[in-house]
């Protein structure tokens, strides 16, 4: 599992350090249950198909998620509109793709479009029974949380 972790891991702190302009920490990845209820007011989720089939969310508070896209758009937002939920689409879209990449020597994916799920408490049903999901905690701001979390599960062929 670590090998297909790593390249999320990277990806995120470039995606970042380049598109955004602040460094990311990576914190203790850990096994997040199914049935979890998110502690964070936003999700945006990429869906993985092909030879692998999974999930790859990024989670944020909304505040966080606000002062993100008033740093990309240098205009001032004050809730969750459309141009915060574009941001954030946008921010795992780049995090898939490019570590959809890095995984192509495992496994030819393609990746949906991105979904945002909002509501304090929400719940994320993942694909697959067996997939493992690795939840990666993020510092940024120094102080401020996002998760990254990600769940590949091969598919077999019958």
């Amino acid at each position: 599992m670590e090998r297909y972790i790593q390249p999320f891991i990277a990806v995120s702190k470039n995606t970042f350090k380049n598109f955004v302009g602040v460094e990311l920490s990576a914190g203790r990845p850990y096994f997040l249950e199914n049935s979890a209820v998110s502690e964070e007011d936003l999700s945006a989720i990429i869906g993985l198909s092909g030879e692998a089939r999974g999930a790859v969310v990024i989670g944020m508070k909304d505040a966080l998620a606000i002062r993100l896209t008033d740093m990309l758009t240098g205009e001032k937002h004050s809730s969750v509109d459309d141009d915060v939920v574009d941001a954030i689409g946008e921010i795992v879209n780049i995090i898939a793709g490019n570590a959809k990449k890095e995984l192509e020597e495992s496994f030819r994916l393609i990746i949906s479009l991105p979904s945002i799920v909002k509501g304090k408490g929400h719940q994320i049903k993942w694909p697959g029974d067996r997939a493992r999901i690795i939840c990666i905690p993020f510092t940024i701001f120094e102080t401020e949380l996002l998760t990254l979390s990600v769940a590949i599960e091969a598919v077999r062929n019958s």
